[in-house]
């Protein structure tokens, strides 16, 4: 198994953003502390773009599935179901060369 990239895109609705940015917030060091997490950064547009950005690093697929069954990111994937104006765009990457 080899390591995997995540590059997250995360379009909250203008009422919701700010509970969006909470909510990942408040999981960042969870989540980083989490085996097998290499990195777990948010990032935020530098101009007027609202969307949140994860950029995170993962041991392997495995790591990644443990991170998604932990009760405190279940619970925000439930809340983005009414926060965001469309599901979360993942796009998985592995490093090459």
């Amino acid at each position: 198994m080899s390591e995997l990239s995540i590059f997250a895109t995360i379009r909250p609705k203008p009422e919701h953003r700010a509970d969006a940015l909470a909510a990942i917030h408040s999981v960042l060091d969870a989540t980083r502390a989490e085996p097998g997490c290499r990195r777990f950064e948010l990032n935020v547009d530098a101009g007027a773009d609202d969307a949140l950005y994860l950029v995170e690093t993962w041991q392997d697929d495995a790591a990644l599935e443990t991170h998604y069954a932990q009760d405190y990111i279940r619970e925000v994937f439930a809340a983005y179901e009414t926060w965001l104006t469309e599901p979360v765009q993942i796009v998985r990457m592995r490093r090459e060369g």
